[in-house]
């Protein structure tokens, strides 16, 4: 019969408990050596702002993505495990502190109901699951091998101890409540049984021996690894839980660095001091889970770059160099990850960004890069020459073009905006659209539905250059923020004060990183603005047709700036059939490998990233595939015909898709 207060001996059956507490000091002093080196590091890196601001979102970030692993849960198999680990191995810690705060400062905490319930059955709950967890870990790292780990001695052996901690710790419980016939002992349940068990086997006096001898076993364990962590990727923890403290916050579009051309002595990183202290602490974060590589557009195709390899790469750079002072020596080049014809291969699609769960930042570090290979060396590849070429030369990237900004505005008689003070917007074609004959179709599609709903707009035609977008993510910063501020100071002559872009990455370069440059536009993508004016029905769906509709999410318009249900909610009228979504869409979305310069390189037809798109569209009973990006209709249009053979599938963007199934507000 249960009597008395519940609770348990601390020490029970333990001697010379003193000297947990003499070996508890090198241990501590050793882990927070290893820590100190770390921090040590990152103190290399350059200032970085805005990344200890909004402390409320922050912790709310942390909470989510650190605590409760949502992003870490994306995954199914590895995220469950990961998260019975992780809470595990958190409770358990807390049990110990409680233990600690009742014996060693004497408050009475570990008594009666909460003993019972959390001190005894949810701790022995947890630790079984953490038990279970690094068994579901082991499995997959040593049976199933899937090749986006990095296989390591170390991560073998971080498992094998995590097992071998918990099991005794089990082992150590159940003994205790075996031997002391603990009244409370059946509120363990996996200790209970473990003892219960071992009585089958060895007598009260053999359990009471082997008690003491793994009591210290487990201690000197436990201790030895907690010093040995911090120098291992086991210190992820914490510096993954840093690193989601000191996220960027902002929209994916808005990562890329400012350069200060009068201040700066190099352009770009080939050093790790040229790095922010972020960049830095990034690559101490890496859990080495392989997600961003898997993630990949280009590496899925088979080329060589490996966003984790890159990570992986600067990691042990640093750790060689720790907080040493001595000369940086250059980074690209030195390893094969850090190849500069792999960091050309980048689509600057941010689906790296978007996979890691300890938010790693991998496109900021790669632009870096090639910033310095091309304003510091000018090495870059020969197409993505030409490109910036061009830009400099005509203020567009394409060499060969036969059009001109204006042509696709023929007959429609639009305004200029010297000529529209009062117009609502601006609408601004984008080279990809404009110069491109195919994408004429799309901006006179736009400019057909804006009079259908009685908007004012104005263009600018020959007035408009570039945004600069192909120049930035190329790596030409300075002829990025060339064109950016002749764009602005044209705008501000108009007085503009908002733009409709029907192309994500002008979108994106107006939306995010003018303002950068003190530009005060409001920015809309046409599926935004559209959306309202169907919303305030100054447009009318009175066609919608037999299509069945795939839409494909352009990344600089779902990943980078979180723009997902905007298209789907103009398309979802314009036919009859429901839409087919693609396996992997919205934040989710597959590149279609025109981004960051790629759409002017010429690319082995089996390492084309439309390719890989274009199988995966066309396995879908889809005739007509929607898009919302000038380089996704080129992009999607070569893949599918590349691909497609007999199957007849239509590439149509948005506002070619709405203006054949839309009126004005007063249809005939």
């Amino acid at each position: 019969m249960n009597t008395g207060e519940a609770t348990r001996e601390v020490f029970w059956n333990i001697s010379h408990g003193w000297i947990m507490y003499v070996l508890l000091l090198p241990t501590m002093a050793i882990a927070a050596y290893g820590i100190w080196r770390r921090f040590r590091s990152w103190r290399r890196g350059l200032p970085v702002a805005g990344r200890l601001d909004r402390p409320g979102e922050r912790l709310l970030h942390l909470w989510n993505h650190a605590l409760l692993q949502r992003h870490t849960m994306r995954e199914r198999y590895s995220g469950i495990f990961h998260a019975m680990i992780f809470w595990g191995f958190i409770t358990l810690t807390i049990a110990t502190t409680v233990v600690m705060l009742d014996h060693d400062f004497g408050l009475p905490i570990m008594r009666g109901r909460f003993y019972l319930y959390f001190q005894s059955f949810f701790v022995d709950l947890l630790g079984l699951l953490a038990l279970i967890g690094v068994a579901m870990a082991g499995f997959r790292r040593w049976k199933t091998k899937p090749v986006k780990l990095v296989y390591s001695d170390e991560a073998s052996w971080i498992l094998i101890l995590a097992a071998v901690i918990l099991a005794t710790g089990f082992f150590l419980e159940g003994w205790r409540i075996v031997v002391t016939a603990d009244p409370w002992g059946t509120w363990s349940p996996v200790g209970y049984a473990t003892g219960f068990l071992s009585a089958k086997f060895f007598s009260l006096d053999t359990l009471t021996a082997l008690h003491r001898w793994c009591w210290w076993f487990h201690l000197i364990l436990v201790f030895g690894f907690l010093a040995w962590a911090p120098f291992t990727k086991m210190l992820h923890p914490l510096t993954s839980a840093l690193n989601i403290y000191a996220a960027n916050l902002q929209p994916a579009g808005a990562s890329l660095k400012t350069v200060d051309f009068e201040k700066a002595e190099n352009f770009g990183v080939n050093r790790l001091d040229q790095f922010t202290w972020k960049d830095l602490l990034d690559l101490d974060a890496c859990t080495e889970c392989g997600r961003c590589t898997e993630a990949c557009p280009a590496h899925a195709v088979g080329k060589s770059l490996s966003p984790r390899d890159i990570i992986l790469d600067l990691r042990d750079t640093l750790h060689r160099k720790g907080g040493r002072n001595e000369p940086d020596t250059g980074l690209i080049g030195s390893t094969d990850a850090l190849r500069p014809e792999r960091l050309f291969e980048c689509t600057s699609c941010a689906a790296c960004v978007d996979a890691c769960p300890v938010s790693i930042e991998q496109l900021p570090k790669i632009v870096d890069m090639r910033r310095h290979k091309v304003m510091e060396e000018a090495d870059f590849p020969e197409t993505m020459q030409q490109a910036i070429s061009s830009l400099e030369k005509r203020k567009h990237p394409f060499a060969g073009t036969e059009s001109s900004r204006t042509d696709w505005m023929r007959e429609l008689n639009l305004p200029h905006a010297s000529e529209a003070q009062d117009a609502e917007v601006l609408v601004w074609a984008g080279c990809g659209t404009s110069l491109v004959k195919r994408n004429q179709k799309s901006i006179r599609s736009l400019a057909e539905l804006l009079k259908k709903a009685g908007v004012k707009f104005a263009v600018l035609g020959r007035d408009e250059k570039c945004s600069g977008d192909v120049a930035r993510r190329i790596g030409n910063e300075f002829l990025f923020e060339s064109l950016a501020k002749e764009n602005i100071e044209t705008l501000k002559k108009f007085n503009v004060r908002r733009v409709i872009t029907s192309c994500p990455h002008c979108f994106n370069t107006f939306r995010n990183e003018y303002p950068q440059l003190g530009a005060p536009f409001e920015t809309f993508h046409h599926s935004q603005f559209l959306g309202e004016l169907i919303k305030a029905g100054r447009l009318k769906i009175t066609a919608a047709s037999e299509r069945r509709i795939a839409f494909h999410d352009p990344c600089y318009l779902s990943r980078h700036n979180g723009v997902t249900e905007e298209p789907r909610a103009l398309l979802q009228n314009t036919s009859r059939n429901s839409m087919r979504e693609l396996p992997r869409n919205r934040r989710n979305s597959f590149c279609c490998g025109g981004g960051g310069g790629m759409s002017f390189v010429d690319e082995p037809p089996d390492k084309r990233v439309n390719r890989e798109r274009a199988e995966e569209i066309l396995a879908t009973d889809a005739d007509t595939l929607a898009v919302g990006c000038p380089f996704c209709t080129t992009m999607m249009e070569d893949g599918i015909n590349a691909a497609k053979g007999d199957r007849g599938i239509e590439v149509k963007e948005l506002a070619e898709l709405l203006n054949e199934a839309t009126s004005g507000p007063n249809p005939i």
